[in-house]
């Protein structure tokens, strides 16, 4: 089993999932409000935020949202698609192993995981941890989703891997904290949760 290749992920990708009104999976509305729910909920835990790492930019939709939610912080994105990277000037590189000289505040890594084989998962899995010392926003269909009739087939690409959630959690909660709504705290941010809080 191979994870997704570059050639995925190229101008026809790109349009059906994200610039065509009909087949996209995320629109303007979403998007704002993910960003103010992170940004709220991480003000709430009094988290600071200068640096953000979104992983997997595709075509940046999160650039504005954070330049607006987290004034003064600085953002990278990093994409493995050559075709946006040399369309957006994003830095290129892979989840799987792309390494920073110091880890971010906040991480985010929407819609990434679930393109990547279950060894290149767990590696993926161990490298946000290096790259996070604060939170990490993170999003990826998971088979139960899919058994729940969650995920709407027509927007989905049909080539995602239908990891099991567990697969995911193992590979997380080594280094981060569940906060809920996709949020995790990484074990060496110095935020305290509440048993309650947590949904662990």
């Amino acid at each position: 089993m191979q994870s997704a290749s570059d050639a995925w992920f190229d101008e026809a990708y790109y349009q059906r999932y994200y610039h065509d009104p009909r087949t996209r999976v995320v629109d303007a509305e979403q998007m704002r409000r993910l960003g103010e729910f992170v940004a709220s909920y991480l003000a709430h835990l009094r988290l600071p935020v200068r640096r953000v790492l979104d992983m997997g930019c595709g075509i940046g939709l999160w650039r504005d949202h954070v330049a607006r939610l987290f004034p003064g912080a600085s953002y990278l994105g990093v994409e493995y698609s050559e075709h946006l990277c040399q369309r957006y000037g994003w830095s290129r590189g892979s989840v799987v192993d792309w390494r920073a000289d110091e880890p971010f505040d906040l991480v985010i890594c929407q819609g990434v995981l679930a393109y990547l084989n279950p060894s290149d998962l767990r590696r993926a899995l161990a490298n946000l941890d290096r790259l996070c010392r604060g939170a990490l926003y993170l999003e990826a269909v998971t088979l139960e989703d899919y058994e729940r009739d969650a995920i709407d087939l027509e927007l989905s690409d049909p080539r995602l891997y239908r990891h099991r959630a567990a697969l995911y959690r193992r590979g997380l909660t080594p280094h981060f904290r569940a906060a809920g709504g996709g949020l995790w705290l990484s074990r060496r941010a110095p935020v305290p949760l509440l048993a309650l809080e947590a949904p662990d």
